[in-house]
């Protein structure tokens, strides 16, 4: 899965859905999820560089990864 591609993003996490006038807010590290998500890097490969990049348990990790991804599809921002 990635981010729609007519789905508006920038670096300081501000997300816009042109399809339904919807925008939302993220912090950094959504933000840089959605980048790497854009540049389709795979699920395993975001959880590595997190966890590379923060200080932070595996099993975090991965519930806040789902937990986002869950939330992109809730606000239909992901593709099929």
């Amino acid at each position: 899965m990635m981010i729609k591609k007519n789905i508006a993003t920038n670096e300081l996490g501000f997300i816009f859905n042109p399809g339904t006038g919807d925008s939302y807010s993220s912090n950094p590290i959504a933000a840089e999820i959605i980048q790497m998500m854009r540049e389709e890097v795979s699920f395993t490969e975001i959880k590595k560089r997190l966890l590379e990049k923060y200080e932070v348990d595996k099993s975090t990790i991965e519930k806040d990864l789902d937990d986002f991804v869950g939330l992109l599809k809730e606000n239909n921002l992901l593709s099929n």
